[in-house]
């Protein structure tokens, strides 16, 4: 177990507020609105070390377009948006993205310029600090549709808090990406360049990487690769089903826990893990 840990699940959605609500219905603490230069918002469900950001379109004319050696983020996001809601791009961790950059280009996965960026945020307290971040993006040219980059956080004083990670339903931590492709095999060299670790598995069984933090797990399934779904550890599974229950939020049960299914949770499977 080593190379880049999870950092974060882009997840569009076209309603900010309804997704918000609905993942607080789920018992997760959501954070307040914030609006990037580029035309996206987003909202934040954040964990130790890891995050997802719900996403939407905001001000679409600001929003600038891919260019050679250029990734743009908000048209990936609104791209993605028009084919349907859901989990659409994968980050990693990094702590020298302009490093990660040079690695991708030269495994041949990158051939874009590092993106930095900076906004303000909003603590517990209500204060505003500043958080940073520089971003290095890579491609998988067998699963186009997927969006991959490395986050590196230049403020991560300002950004992480523990207060933030206390979530009603008793969630933990974002455990474990889920991928499905016709043919894992095929996506192995790439995934192994920007993991930084190399998956073990079989083309009939999928692949699996264990991350410095949690798990990457493709499965072999469906006609074109997909981003899945996401899992969380809860600390009490029969309190988690109580919950949703109680709030009327269809589940079922999975082997490894309950299921919240992509028609259900704004286009992305979500699993719920006992700890």
């Amino acid at each position: 177990m080593a190379g880049r840990g999870l950092d974060h699940l882009v997840i569009g959605v076209h309603d900010l507020d309804a997704a918000g609500a609905f993942y607080e219905r789920l018992g997760f603490r959501v954070g307040a609105r914030n609006r990037h230069p580029w035309g996206t918002h987003n909202r934040i469900v954040q964990f130790p070390g890891s995050f997802l950001e719900l996403i939407t379109v905001g001000e679409a004319g600001l929003i600038p377009e891919h260019a050679p050696g250029r990734f743009s983020f908000g048209a990936f996001v609104r791209d993605a948006l028009a084919t349907g809601e859901g989990f659409s791009m994968l980050v990693l961790e990094s702590t020298d993205a302009a490093a990660d950059n040079a690695a991708f280009d030269a495994s041949g996965i990158g051939r874009f310029e590092p993106f930095f960026f900076e906004r303000q945020a909003t603590r517990p307290d209500g204060r505003t600090v500043r958080v940073a971040f520089t971003l290095a993006f890579a491609t998988d040219p067998d699963a186009p549709a997927l969006g991959f980059f490395v986050c590196q956080q230049h403020e991560p004083q300002s950004f992480w808090n523990a207060e933030f990670q206390k979530h009603p339903n008793g969630a933990l931590r974002l455990a474990e990406v889920r991928m499905t492709a016709p043919h894992p095999a095929s996506h192995k060299r790439f995934l192994d360049a920007f993991s930084g670790v190399s998956g073990s598995g079989t083309p009939q069984r999928g692949l699996s990487y264990r991350l410095a933090r949690g798990r990457i797990a493709v499965a072999a399934a469906g006609t074109a690769p997909a981003f899945a779904g996401f899992a969380v550890t809860v600390t009490d599974l029969v309190a988690m089903r109580n919950r949703l229950a109680e709030a009327g939020i269809e589940h079922g049960a999975a082997p490894d826990g309950l299921v919240v299914a992509a028609a259900v949770a704004h286009g992305t499977t979500i699993l719920i893990m006992p700890a």
